[in-house]
């Protein structure tokens, strides 16, 4: 059974969002967050930027894409097919896990691919609404980085779907659907047409923010504004 021993930001206390006033939390701006189920750094920027958007009045929404298509779209290449920059980014992706506090196990394959996980992600979104999808994202990304689950294979995805009291027949029928294959597909299109070239990928008022480590600029910008 997927985590529950887990612990990490979910965890911990939160500070109190501000202005906790009458306003619903449809009516609430949003953070617009995209990530990608296979990058760590997504991994960790998932356990605080919901507690980062509600201490400044603000909820998120997550966009599932896939880093390969906004690698091919920007000329990139993943961090780790770089001979240099590759061992680095491994020590980095563990490094910056403990600096958050965070469980982190490297996945025993990476990176993998994860269209699957991301057509379930729209589905659920589609099907069950913003929090469901939301649930799925974290559950997934904490299996791949901390329990090494294949979240590629048809096993994994089981166990995830299992996990999340989902049918797995209907998450596998899901992956292989024409509707969630042009879903995702919209998605990364969106993505890219709207500057996003890798993940994790925030937007705040419209202003891009790239990487986990924008998290102070993140910070600043919600608590004064624009600088």
């Amino acid at each position: 059974m997927l985590g529950p021993g887990w612990r990490g930001y979910a965890d911990l206390p939160q500070c109190p969002a501000r202005s906790a006033t009458a306003m619903s939390p449809t009516t609430l701006p949003t953070i617009d967050f995209w990530f990608d189920f296979s990058s760590p750094y997504s991994y960790i920027a998932n356990e605080w930027i919901d507690a980062v958007a509600a201490r400044h009045g603000r909820t998120v929404r997550r966009h599932a894409i896939l880093l390969g298509a906004t690698f091919q779209a920007a000329e990139l290449k993943p961090p780790v097919a770089f001979p240099l920059k590759g061992v680095y980014s491994l020590r980095d992706f563990a490094r910056s896990a403990r600096f958050e506090g965070l469980p982190y196990l490297p996945p025993p394959v990476f990176p993998i691919p994860t269209q699957n996980a991301a057509r379930v992600f729209w589905w659920l979104q589609a099907s069950q609404g913003d929090k469901a999808a939301a649930a799925w994202a974290t559950a997934g990304l904490r299996a791949v980085f901390t329990q090494g689950l294949a979240l590629h294979q048809p096993e994994g995805l089981a166990e995830l779907a299992a996990s999340q009291g989902l049918d797995a027949e209907r998450v596998q029928a899901v992956c292989g659907d024409a509707q969630w294959k042009a879903r995702l597909k919209e998605a990364n299109d969106e993505a890219i047409a709207g500057g996003v070239f890798g993940a994790p990928f925030f937007k705040v008022d419209g202003e891009p923010f790239w990487g986990n480590d924008r998290r102070a600029q993140i910070e600043r910008w919600l608590a004064s504004g624009p600088f």
